[in-house]
């Protein structure tokens, strides 16, 4: 690894450690995802694309049927060819708490997706994190409208503050749960800006004593203003202390959506040391990518998937 990849002290995370390993992902064992989405659905959200980029009028609990990656010697895997496919969907009446519980509770993994995604990007995207930092719970993906369009920005920012209130909602619903334990939460781009917002209406509703249901909360190229940011965590308690951004001021992703934003630098494309001083755990991944875009780190990265790993691994009640 590169000495660019290593962090200094003072509260930052560090991308050269090592974490804990595990066999299996739960996921791997049993490819099954539970999913909200305050999409509107499409054929009753029981054939494909299931979910459109429209908004409904009520958010939607289901459980997610994927396919693995068959990883035999002989298989498309074992030659990097093989993926994780989305089979079906089934919407159930049960809300997200009691869908985890069924499940046999444990820790809760959630992603929260970023701009331009379809429903099934989001989904798959879910599973390869899921797998990738091989997870031990369950692994849900909370799914907002986005238009999945390059000139659809306003569109889908929008749509993803539309949904914070559902999000709440499944916070809350998970959190008061008999038998699940810590929830964790993996939001990508414009997915921070909604987990943000939702976290801070948690904290305004149970205060101190949701603090130990939270677990790791990890902010990966955060699509959120510097500003809003900062004045959000400082209305969110000790959850601030739970949370690790991961940055690359070498984000073109961010670079772009900082001009479109009128000149403000996004959070995941900040200065490591302008972030830290907030408070929260900072990860400078700049060093780790090699693609022109560097803004799916916490996908394509095997070093930023152990510092998510790490950051479960090491959060307490």
């Amino acid at each position: 690894m590169s000495a660019g990849s290593a962090l200094a002290l003072g509260g930052c995370a560090g991308l050269g450690a090592t974490g804990a390993r595990f066999d299996a992902s739960s996921l791997s064992v049993d490819p099954t995802l539970l999913v909200a989405t305050t999409r509107k659905p499409v054929n009753g959200g029981r054939a494909k694309p299931w979910f459109g980029p429209e908004r409904a009028t009520a958010m939607t609990v289901a459980r997610a049927k994927l396919g693995a990656p068959d990883e035999s010697r002989l298989s498309l895997a074992s030659v990097g060819l093989g993926d994780w496919r989305l089979d079906r969907i089934e919407p159930m009446s049960a809300d997200t708490g009691d869908l985890v519980a069924q499940a046999g509770g444990g820790d809760v993994l959630i992603y929260v997706h970023g701009f331009k995604q379809t429903f099934e990007t989001a989904v798959l995207d879910a599973a390869h994190l899921s797998d990738g930092i091989k997870f031990r719970g369950r692994t849900m993906v909370f799914s907002w409208p986005s238009k999945a369009g390059l000139f659809d920005y306003a569109y889908d920012r929008d749509s993803a503050m539309w949904s914070r209130d559902e999000f709440e909602r499944v916070l809350s619903a998970l959190v008061s749960a008999p038998g699940i334990g810590r929830v964790h939460i993996v939001a990508h781009s414009m997915g921070t800006m909604l987990s943000l917002e939702s976290l801070r209406q948690l904290y305004a509703r149970y205060g101190d004593t949701v603090t130990g249901k939270i677990g790791a909360v990890v902010f990966a190229a955060p699509d959120i203003d510097m500003d809003v940011f900062s004045s959000a965590i400082y209305r969110i308690g000790p959850l601030a202390g739970k949370i690790t951004v991961i940055a690359a001021t070498n984000d073109r992703a961010l670079a772009l959506s900082g001009q479109i934003a009128g000149g403000m630098t996004r959070v995941g494309a900040a200065e490591k040391a302008a972030i830290a001083q907030l408070g929260v755990r900072v990860v400078d991944a700049s060093q780790e990518g090699w693609g022109l875009i560097n803004h799916d780190l916490f996908l394509s990265n095997a070093e930023v998937q152990r510092v998510i790993r790490r950051s479960i691994d090491g959060t307490t009640a």
